[in-house]
C-alpha cells in the first residue's frame, strides 16, 4: 500500500470518527433538540389548587370555593361546527363568540385560549354532554369565591384575574390565574393560594393528549391553600353594619388584651359576592365610578378627620408625664378663655367662671383645661419648635401620624405636626403655641384615621400599652405562623399611673357626662364624644357641614373586653349619633344581645342621605 492510499484511509476514518463523535454528542451528550422533541411531544399541565377557607373567631365559616367551568378553544384543532346550537348551550351571543375566537386565533393556533368565563355547574350541564360536537373545544374547572356573610367586603377582599405587573414580579402566575386584589385576600395570598401541581402528557402532532408522561413519574402534586382563623366576630361585624344603614362613616372593634380586631365597619359598603363571579369586573367598575359614596373606600384604615375632643386625653396624659399639670391642677373657665392679643378660645362645658379640673374637664369636654395644657407643654420647652417636637413624639408612640402596619394591604397615616411642618408653613421661628392652639382640642391640623383613635382608647384601656391591630388569629389551626409583629406590645412611655385620671374622667362621661344617656345598666363603660368641624365646597361656595359625630370608648372599665371608635360623617354632636352606636356595639360583644332598644330604634331611625344628596364636594377643607 503506497503512502497515498494510507493518506486517503487515514482521512476517511477521521472523517467518520468526527461524524460518528458529533453524532453521539448532538444524540447522547446534548440535550437540546431532546429538549425540543420533549416540548413537541410531552405538555406539562398546573394542577390549581383550591385557596384555603376563610372562617371568623368563632370558627363561622365566611368564605369557601365555588366550582366554576371555562370554556377553553385550541384554535389548529377546531373544525366546522354548529354555531347556532353552541350559542344555545352557552348563553353567549354570536358577536361575543366571534371576538373570543379571534383573539384566540392572535394569541396561539396551538394553545388553548379562553372563549367563555365563569359557567356555572347547572350552566355547563348540556354542554358537557354534547362537547363531542364541537372539536378543538373543551372545559375547565376552576374556582372562584363562595361567601357566607352579606357583610366584612372591606376585610374578606376579592380575588381577580392577575395582570401583566404580577405576572412579571411573581413566576407563580400564569396567564388567567387567580390572585388577592384587597382585604386578607391580598394580605395572606401566599399562605391562601396554596402550591400548584404539575402532570405531563404525551401528545400527538395535534396537541391532543394520548397519555400520562412515563406513567406520571414526573407528576407533582398540588397543595390546598391553608385556612386562616379571622379575628372578627362576624355577628358584630353584621350588626355593625346595620347600626350603619344610610350613614357614611366607620365602626372599629379591637381586643385590648390581644390587638385583635373584632369588627372593621366602613359604611357604605357592598356585599363581598358583588365582586366575584361573571359579574365583577362590571361590579367593581360601577364601585370605582361612585365618587359620591366612594364605596370602595375603607373609611376605618383610610378615611382621615379631625379627631376631635377624644383627641383631649391624649394631651392631658403628655401634661401629667411632662410635669406641666397635676391631677389637683384647675384652671377657670368662662365660657372659654383669651390668648394672644385678640384671640378667644370658645368652650360649652358650663363652667361658668368656676375653676375647672381634669377629671371634671374631660367629663364636660372643657377646651379651655386643655388648650391651657396644650400650651403649657409646648412653652415648657427653650422654643416652640422644640416643645412641639417632644409633643410629636409622645403621639408617635401611640401610633399616631403614621402607619399603624395592620395586616390589611391598605390604610393612611394621618397627620401629627412637627416644629418643620409650621416652618414650611409661617418659617422657621416665626410661629409661637398659640399659632397652634387648635390642636390642643384635637382640630386645627391634627388628622386621625378611625383604627388610630380605636387603637389610642386601646392603649388608655391598658394603661400604657398596646398590640399592633390586626385581623389574623390562627393560620391553619395555629399561631405559629403569625408574624410575631403583631404579638408583641409596643409601649407609648407614659407612666401607667397617670392613665387613672384619665379613665375615672372617661367613667364619669358616661355616669354624668356627654354620654349620660348612653350608658349600660350593670357595666361600667368609659368613653369619650367627640365633634369635628368641618367645610366643603358647593357649587364654588364653602359651606359649613354637619359636624362628624365621633365617640371614643372601652368597657367594662376594669378588665376592658372592647374597645370602640365610631366615626359617623356630618352625624351632628358625639353625643348623638356615635355614642349610642358604640354602646351599642359593647353591648351586643359583651352580652350577645341588646336591652337599650331605645339607643336602637333611634339609631337605626336616623338616615343622614338627605345631608349626603347634597352636590358632591368639590374640595374639603380641613378645619
Amino acid at each position: 500500500m503506497n503512502q497515498k492510499s494510507v493518506v486517503i484511509i487515514f482521512l476517511i476514518f477521521l472523517t467518520s470518527f468526527i461524524i460518528a463523535g458529533r453524532l453521539f454528542y448532538l444524540q447522547i451528550l446534548d440535550k437540546e433538540y431532546k429538549n425540543l422533541a420533549l416540548r413537541n411531544a410531552v405538555k406539562k399541565e398546573y394542577v390549581i389548587p383550591e385557596r384555603g377557607y376563610i372562617y371568623d373567631r368563632n370558627n363561622k365559616l365566611l368564605v369557601s370555593n365555588l366550582p366554576i367551568y371555562d370554556i377553553m378553544a385550541v384554535p389548529n384543532q377546531m373544525k366546522a361546527f354548529d354555531t347556532l346550537e353552541f350559542l344555545k348551550y352557552t348563553g353567549i351571543s354570536k358577536e361575543t363568540l366571534d371576538k373570543a375566537l379571534q383573539r384566540a386565533k392572535m394569541y396561539s393556533r396551538n394553545k388553548a385560549s379562553l372563549i367563555v368565563p365563569k359557567l356555572y355547574k347547572n350552566e355547563i350541564a348540556l354542554l358537557q354532554e354534547k362537547i363531542y360536537k364541537f372539536p378543538g373545544f373543551f372545559i375547565q374547572r376552576r374556582a372562584i369565591r363562595k361567601y357566607h356573610t352579606k357583610s366584612a367586603a372591606n376585610v374578606l377582599g376579592f380575588i381577580r384575574e392577575v395582570n401583566e405587573n404580577e405576572l412579571k414580579k411573581d413566576p407563580f402566575y400564569l396567564p388567567g390565574d387567580l390572585i388577592g386584589k384587597a382585604g386578607v385576600e391580598k394580605s395572606y395570598e401566599k399562605i391562601l393560594r396554596g402550591k400548584k401541581g404539575v402532570k405531563y402528557y404525551l401528545t400527538d402532532k395535534f396537541n391532543r393528549k394520548i397519555g400520562s408522561y412515563k406513567n406520571g413519574k414526573f407528576d407533582t402534586l398540588s397543595a390546598v391553600g391553608k385556612d386562616l382563623q379571622l379575628s372578627i366576630d362576624i355577628k358584630l361585624q353584621e350588626f355593625g353594619d346595620s347600626l350603619m344603614k344610610n350613614k357614611r362613616g366607620a365602626i372599629i372593634a379591637i381586643e385590648p388584651e390581644t390587638g385583635e380586631i373584632l369588627a372593621l365597619v366602613t359604611a357604605p359598603g357592598y356585599p363581598p359576592e358583588f365582586l366575584s363571579g361573571r359579574n365583577s369586573s362590571k361590579n367593581f367598575n360601577k364601585l370605582f365610578r361612585d365618587k359620591i359614596n366612594n364605596p370602595l373606600l375603607d373609611r376605618g384604615l383610610q378615611g382621615e378627620y379631625p379627631p376631635g375632643s377624644p383627641f383631649k386625653m391624649l394631651n392631658g396624659l403628655i401634661g401629667l408625664q411632662e410635669n406641666v399639670i397635676q391631677p389637683w391642677t384647675a384652671y377657670i373657665c368662662n365660657h372659654g378663655f383669651n390668648y394672644g392679643k385678640h384671640s378667644h378660645m370658645f368652650c360649652h362645658c358650663g363652667a361658668n367662671g368656676r375653676k375647672v379640673h381634669l377629671p371634671w374637664a374631660i367629663e364636660k369636654s372643657c377646651n379651655t383645661f386643655f388648650s391651657k395644657t396644650y400650651l403649657k407643654i409646648i412653652n415648657n420647652f427653650p422654643t416652640p419648635a422644640e416643645g412641639l417636637d417632644v409633643w410629636h413624639d409622645y403621639l408617635s408612640r401611640f401610633g399616631l401620624g403614621q402607619y399603624l402596619h395592620t395586616d390589611l394591604p391598605v390604610g393612611s397615616k394621618g397627620l401629627i405636626p412637627d416644629s418643620k411642618f409650621y416652618d414650611r408653613y409661617y418659617g422657621p421661628g416665626r410661629w409661637t403655641a398659640t399659632y397652634t392652639i387648635s390642636n390642643g382640642i384635637g382640630q386645627g391640623e391634627v388628622l386621625t384615621t378611625p383604627i388610630q383613635l380605636a387603637n389610642v382608647a386601646v392603649a388608655i384601656a391598658n394603661k400604657g400599652f398596646y398590640y399592633t391591630p390586626h385581623i389574623i388569629r390562627r393560620i391553619n389551626g395555629s399561631q405559629k405562623e403569625i408574624d410575631s409583629f403583631y404579638l408583641k406590645p409596643k409601649y407609648t412611655e407614659i407612666d401607667a399611673r397617670y392613665f387613672d385620671q384619665i379613665i375615672d374622667g372617661m367613667a364619669a362621661v358616661y355616669q354624668r357626662g356627654t354620654a349620660r344617656y348612653s350608658q349600660l345598666p350593670d357595666i361600667e363603660l368609659c368613653g369619650k364624644t367627640g365633634t369635628s368641624e368641618n367645610k366643603t365646597r358647593i357649587k364654588g361656595k364653602i359651606v359649613k357641614m354637619p359636624d362628624h359625630s365621633i365617640f371614643m370608648a372601652f368597657g367594662p372599665k376594669k378588665h376592658p373586653k372592647i374597645a370602640v371608635t365610631v366615626f359617623v360623617e356630618n352625624g351632628g354632636y358625639g353625643a348623638t349619633v356615635a355614642a349610642p352606636i358604640a354602646t351599642l356595639m359593647i353591648e351586643k360583644y359583651l352580652r350577645g344581645k341588646i336591652t337599650r332598644t331605645d339607643l336602637l330604634n333611634r339609631v337605626l331611625n336616623t338616615d343622614l342621605r338627605p345631608i349626603y344628596q347634597q352636590k358632591a364636594p368639590e374640595k374639603n377643607e380641613k378645619q
